[in-house]
């Protein structure tokens, strides 16, 4: 009896070890992504559930109820630069994504707490914003939930919640254009001056186009052969009306361009000239 108690008790011990050295892939599998914003990045983390014949808002995931936005751990969001979301200042750091699910709008939590994974563990008092988003239906089924950002501009971005037929985004912003104003007065003081940079920003966003074609020409004088400056000054001039000396440039940006053998240029300047008629 004894020595049929230790074969079991044998065998028991190694079909645990068994067990505890086996690896199977996870059933909602985590993603990273690092997304390049304004004048740093978001990184995300989350883990994304399938819905393998579920009924998933207003059922697995209810109504009403605080939401991790994933699976297994934590939802988290680090932010490299002050953002703005909802209106609401949002300093460089670590923080939480909370939801509450409605049928027809949804709460967008961020809070400073990383570890919240049931709705016990919540704690209201440590909400950094809280904002209402549009529960859009779409006309489709997406299988596994998933986390994307889209609408990718300067100065802003939108954030997507998707899972089934539901789609959810809310917009987080960044003020870049006052961070590279300061650049610009401060290195325009300094000895090596970022003239093509600082004009392509003047020229890209509808600022003072005298002062970024001055600054293109300054750009010239220092690379005389830069086909690809030549064609940036001839649309700053036609956005000034200036066709003339727009397409005098653009002819000038076609010669360098062809000793250059980059026919992609030539034809961006025939595609300008041809615009100015």
């Amino acid at each position: 009896m004894k020595k049929t108690l230790l074969v079991l008790l044998t065998l028991a011990t190694y079909s645990f070890s068994l067990a505890q050295g086996l690896k199977v892939p996870s059933t909602s599998t985590t993603q990273n992504i690092k997304q390049e914003f304004g004048l740093g990045s978001i990184e995300l983390s989350y883990s994304r559930p399938s819905m393998k014949g579920r009924s998933i808002f207003g059922d697995l995931v209810p109504y009403g109820a605080i939401w991790r936005t994933g699976a297994n751990g934590a939802t988290t969001l680090t932010f490299s630069e002050d953002v703005i979301i909802g209106g609401t200042k949002v300093a460089a750091g670590k923080y939480g994504l909370l939801t509450i699910p409605g049928g027809y709008e949804w709460t967008i939590i961020i809070t400073k707490q990383l570890d919240v994974t049931s709705p016990a563990a919540y704690k209201q008092d440590m909400d950094v914003v809280r904002l209402t988003a549009t529960a859009n239906s779409l006309p489709f089924s997406i299988e596994t939930f998933m986390i994307s950002f889209d609408k990718v501009k300067n100065n802003s971005i939108e954030m997507m919640l998707i899972w089934d037929q539901t789609a959810v985004s809310f917009s987080i912003k960044q003020d870049v254009d006052t961070k590279i104003m300061g650049q610009i007065d401060n290195l325009m003081n300094a000895d090596n001056r970022p003239y093509f940079n600082a004009a392509m920003y003047y020229m890209d966003n509808g600022k003072d186009l005298t002062k970024a074609s001055l600054w293109f020409d300054k750009a010239i004088e220092l690379t005389p052969n830069a086909f690809w400056m030549w064609h940036q000054k001839a649309k700053c001039l036609a956005l000034q009306g200036k066709k003339a000396d727009a397409k005098a440039a653009a002819l000038k940006s076609i010669d360098l361009a062809k000793a250059a053998q980059n026919s992609d240029y030539v034809a961006l300047n025939e595609k300008l000239i041809a615009g100015l008629k």
